[in-house]
């Protein structure tokens, strides 16, 4: 009987032997039927790999995710160093992806947000191009190094970044708009609202020592020279693009010094937000962020036609980097409550119609292409140290516009410089 028990453990291990080896033999058969394995396999490590090795973290210390391009489409990718629905700068330019996506045929979009500025912004515009996007767009000053050392590198990807001043005349170029025709308009608008207010002060809520800061901020003043020749200027630096409580604090700050109006160059409804009663904001870059009735006007950009031109321009090969700056005949920026079919906000519609009408005609001037940026910096132009920058009748150039010489800018005039009506006092820079 044990004899008989062993023979039938030996049958049923023998049995069990040949079905794992059988098994192990069907898997092997079958791995050749998988379309070129190793090659799937490398091109995906390729691609991961920028996601994988050393992720860069945003804020709140995720990863970033880099998008898939589709096949058969034209893809396009944007960089954003803010949240997408920021209600801001980076929601305007979201808009304007959309735009693309909706109006140009056989586009792919997409987009990584939150990208902090540096070496991060290059790893992730490094795996963009390494996926296989045509176009990326990068939209912030801040990421100008970077998509330099990119566009290098990718020949064939278009790189187009917003608000710098490099290119390398071939595959990566600069694009911006003149929002100081707009901020000019403002500062406008600013001065008469103080004027009628009793309350001679105003505030300025800004980002980064850049030249894109202080022409804003002096294209502002000088509007507001035009409406409020007393009128004073006060600046708070807030170092951040987006940081919803940063900015009410600032705004804040400068409310309770006296300000009557406060304009801001971040991205969040803040000054209108914490405007108290019988005070007032203006908010910035995107047109669906003034919504209460503190708020004055927007003033907003309208990125999505220009984007287009872009893209429709890459595919057929006709866009070659350079210095592309568009004005206010564009089409690409606006004032809120002035545009067609918009709507005064109630701190505006009962402004004395002397001032709404010289915005208005300013504007209209603007929009004909009949006064354009370098009519909002024409001479006399005089800085808060009492020096004369632009005599009568003199105009920047494209280069002062854009430049610090501290930053290695070839300007003469540059715009590291406050105009008369504003008493801050420089900020340093590097």
């Amino acid at each position: 009987m044990n004899r008989e028990r062993l023979w039938k453990l030996l049958l049923l291990t023998l049995v069990f032997s040949l079905l794992l080896v059988a098994c192990g033999g069907d898997t092997e058969e079958t791995e050749p039927a998988v379309d070129e394995p190793a090659a799937v396999e490398e091109t995906a490590v390729e691609e991961a790999a920028p996601e994988v090795e050393a992720p860069a973290a945003d804020t709140s210390g995720g990863q970033y995710q880099i998008p898939a391009t589709e096949e058969g489409k034209y893809n396009v990718a944007f960089v954003f160093v803010g949240p997408h629905d920021d209600g801001g700068w980076t929601q305007a330019h979201d808009v304007g992806r959309m735009y693309v996506e909706a109006n140009v045929a056989d586009v792919h979009t997409a987009y990584v947000e939150t990208v902090a500025e540096g070496a991060d912004a290059e790893q992730v515009i490094r795996s963009l191009a390494r996926k296989g996007f045509d176009v990326i767009f990068t939209t912030s000053f801040g990421y100008m190094d970077a998509s330099e050392i990119v566009a290098e590198e990718f020949p064939d990807v278009d790189i187009i970044h917003i608000s710098g001043f490099k290119s390398n005349e071939a595959n990566f170029g600069n694009l911006m708009g003149a929002m100081e025709d707009i901020k000019y308009l403002a500062g406008m608008l600013a001065g008469s609202r103080a004027m009628v207010d009793g309350n001679p002060k105003l505030g300025y809520i800004a980002t980064f020592p850049i030249p894109e800061e202080l022409r804003l901020g002096n294209a502002f003043a000088l509007g507001a020279q035009k409406t409020c020749p007393d009128c004073t200027i006060d600046v708070r630096w807030i170092f951040t693009w987006h940081d919803p409580i940063v900015e009410k604090e600032a705004a804040a700050s400068l409310f309770d010094s006296g300000a009557q109006v406060v304009m801001t160059g971040a991205d969040t409804p803040a000054p209108a937000e914490a405007a108290p009663e019988g005070k007032w904001g203006i908010t910035y870059d995107y047109s669906d962020n003034c919504k209460i009735d503190t708020c004055l006007t927007s003033m907003y950009w309208n990125w999505g036609p220009v984007y287009a031109d872009i893209v429709e321009a890459s595919r057929d090969g006709s866009w070659v980097g350079g210095w592309q700056y568009f004005d206010a005949d564009s089409g690409a920026i606006g004032l809120l409550g002035f545009m067609d079919g918009e709507t005064l906000q109630p701190g505006a519609a009962d402004l004395p119609e002397a001032d709404l009408n010289m915005i208005r005609e300013t504007l209209a001037a603007m929009l004909a292409g009949e006064f354009t940026r370098f009519d909002v910096f024409t001479g006399p132009i005089t800085d808060n140290q009492g020096n004369l920058v632009l005599a009568e009748g003199e105009s920047l150039e494209q280069l002062d516009l854009d430049g610090f010489a501290q930053f290695g800018s070839p300007c003469e005039t540059c715009m590291y410089w406050w105009n008369e009506n504003i008493t801050a006092e420089l900020p340093e820079v590097e």
